[in-house]
């Protein structure tokens, strides 16, 4: 039971801390709809699951064990995020579409974004790691870790659900919708910093 209230009370500290999954969140909420918000979080549940399962599966230690595969996954973590920042940067001002329910190509877009900002992460990565490995014992049956796994996946889901309800209520829209494109930009350079400041690990390391 403490090591279930351990892993609860980590992963809600670690989960509302700012970060590219927070950015992409309140973006495509503002910008986009509640729906597109809320299917970023999923995406943000099953990216979290990709850390989760090779932590399970041992490949976990070896990937931070190893600086080539470590550096490796900044790298890509990197570079994603200043791809995609500089994407919404680019971005044309578009009103249409605004609040209307996603088709199924633009829904798995979004849900695409929220996986690979989450699965790209090392920070995530770090935090999966560092918490099967020094929380939760070693003798913990695989069943019990599985649940861990995916009750983190479900906190990550429930936490930015709320985020994107709460970016995307009329009162809030409303005001921002006029300025989307800088909103665009705004989170388009956020997003840049945070590539940025992986690839700053990466050559200090």
């Amino acid at each position: 039971m403490t090591e279930l209230i351990a892993v609860i009370t980590i992963t809600v500290f670690a989960v509302i801390s700012p970060g590219p999954d927070f950015a992409m969140v309140s973006r495509n909420s503002l910008t986009l709809s509640r729906q597109a918000g809320t299917l970023t979080a999923i995406g943000i549940g099953l990216g979290v699951m990709v850390h989760v399962t090779y932590t399970i599966m041992g490949i976990g230690v070896i990937i931070h064990q190893s600086l080539v595969l470590f550096t490796l996954l900044k790298i890509a973590g990197s570079l994603y995020l200043i791809w995609l920042g500089i994407k919404m940067i680019r971005a044309k001002p578009q009103t249409e579409g605004i609040d209307k329910p996603l088709n199924v190509p633009n829904g798995l877009v979004a849900m695409k974004m929220g996986f690979m900002t989450n699965a790209l992460n090392p920070k995530t990565s770090i935090f999966i790691v560092s918490l099967f490995m020094q929380v939760v014992k070693v003798d913990t049956p695989s069943t019990i870790l599985i649940s861990y796994g995916l009750l983190i996946a479900i906190i990550h889901i429930i936490w930015f659900a709320l985020v994107a309800r709460f970016f995307s209520t009329p009162t809030i829209r409303n005001k921002m919708i006029k300025i989307r494109c800088w909103i665009d930009r705004f989170f388009g350079l956020l997003l840049i910093s945070f590539g940025a400041a992986i690839s700053a690990t990466i050559v200090k390391s």
